[in-house]
């Protein structure tokens, strides 16, 4: 029986998950807590490198470990409670402890946007015009970049959050159709007028991803021009190099948010919801710090170091 189905008023929901698992809810449990463990891993290296590599202490980097600080909180705010569903094939939540988990994963996911925005525009100025680098992309100003894209991707959500605490939820309307506590699934279950808290998502979200995605390409059209001003080949490598992992990491990230969140959403079932979540959940969190380190001549050089010391103390 699923708690909760006789109130007036509810406090509490219950997360269906993912259904019909049946043989496969333990294996899909393994490889989910396999990549969750991945994926802290991951970053939290890549934050600690760059916190104690002084080679590594330059604005790109110290940008890489804010993302990767942004993916930790988002990965940590959905996969403990998804876990919690997939082993008891469904789990409770409060209303509060919905309402936190939906505004925690949406203000890092728009911190996240944020960073890699302003991460093309540290590579604009870098290829663009690296003589002004230094004097452009200062202490002061790169350390006001980062304190911008954390304080927009709060500030973005605190409309969202005063609207969906003024939302009643009543009778049996407690079943929330998702591994997680996102903001669709709570507006379909909502008994009271949605319209304005869907037009502010929606105007939030279609403006967001337009107006960044729109910045990162113009930076990359001039990016790609100015690369292939560079006579030498290995110029132009090396030039495309530090830009391709920002430009793949991007392409996930802004992709699977469009494909949910800004296409019509009558398209798309509730399998196809859950899936396309996932993708950048879980998916994009643990790849992020993959495609940095493998692509990132600095990073696995370090890393190499690392455990080449390491080895010595061992042995």
């Amino acid at each position: 029986m699923i708690p909760g189905l006789n109130l007036s008023s509810v406090n509490e929901f219950f997360i269906v998950g993912f259904e019909n698992l049946h043989n496969f809810r333990v294996a899909f449990f393994i490889v989910l807590f396999l990549i969750y463990t991945a994926t802290l891993a991951g970053n939290l290296l890549i934050i600690l490198l760059v916190s104690t590599t002084p080679c590594l202490q330059t604005p790109m980097y110290i940008f890489l470990s804010q993302l990767s600080l942004s993916d930790i909180i988002l990965t940590s705010t959905i996969c403990p409670n998804t876990l919690l569903v997939i082993f008891n094939d469904g789990s409770t939540i409060s209303k509060v402890g919905c309402v936190t988990q939906s505004v925690t994963f949406s203000m890092s996911m728009v911190t996240e946007c944020l960073l890699l925005t302003v991460m093309s525009y540290d590579r604009y100025v870098a290829i663009c015009k690296p003589m002004r680098y230094v004097t452009t992309i200062n202490f002061t100003f790169f350390l006001q970049l980062i304190a911008f894209c954390w304080a927009s991707g709060s500030l973005a959500t605190i409309l969202a959050t005063i609207l969906i605490l003024d939302l009643d939820f009543c009778g049996s309307n407690i079943v929330v159709n998702h591994f997680f506590c996102d903001y669709g699934p709570l507006l379909q279950l909502s008994c009271s007028d949605t319209s304005l808290l869907e037009t502010v998502i929606i105007i939030i979200s279609t403006l967001e991803t337009t107006i960044e995605t729109g910045f990162i390409f113009s930076t990359y059209v001039c990016i790609v021009r100015s690369i292939l001003k560079i006579s030498t080949t290995t110029g132009k490598e090396k030039a495309f190099s530090t830009c391709s992992s920002h430009l793949i990491v991007v392409c996930m990230c802004f992709g699977s948010l469009f494909a949910i969140y800004v296409s019509p959403s009558g398209k798309k079932t509730s399998t196809m919801n859950k899936i396309l979540s996932l993708l950048y959940t879980v998916v994009t969190p643990l790849l992020n710090p993959i495609i940095y380190s493998l692509k990132n001549q600095e990073i696995r050089i370090t890393i190499k170091k690392r455990f080449n010391k390491l080895s010595q103390i061992l042995t």
